[in-house]
């Protein structure tokens, strides 16, 4: 079993930054891949950002250029630059094994002026 906490959404001016934290707990040492998906209202689910062990990372293409993923063992964090109002949704920190996926209970990210 893998645990996922998140933080660090909150209320931003476009163009401003964030950075969202996602700590795992569990059996951690399983984890092949951790992601970052957002889901804005009336929309689906899409993936952000994942990072894979090894450290290669994959990005969509609407934040390519703006946001960086990393990890360090138990904690995968997002660093989010140049925001946009089309950034704003819940992030959802995600993980993977071989056996499951695992979710986060997800953090607002608002862009406004």
């Amino acid at each position: 079993q893998v645990q996922l906490v998140e933080s660090g959404g909150g209320l931003v001016q476009p163009g401003g930054s964030l950075r969202l934290s996602c700590v795992a707990s569990g059996s951690i040492s399983s984890i092949y891949t951790m992601s970052w998906y957002r889901q804005a209202p009336g929309k689906q689910r899409e993936l952000v950002a994942d990072i894979r062990t090894g450290g290669s990372t994959r990005y969509a293409d609407s934040v390519k250029g703006r946001f960086t993923i990393s990890r360090d063992n138990a904690l995968n964090t997002l660093q989010m630059n140049s925001l946009k109002p089309e950034d704003m949704a819940v992030y959802y920190c995600h993980a993977a094994n071989i056996f499951y996926h695992y979710w986060g209970q997800g953090t607002q990210v608002t862009v406004s002026s």
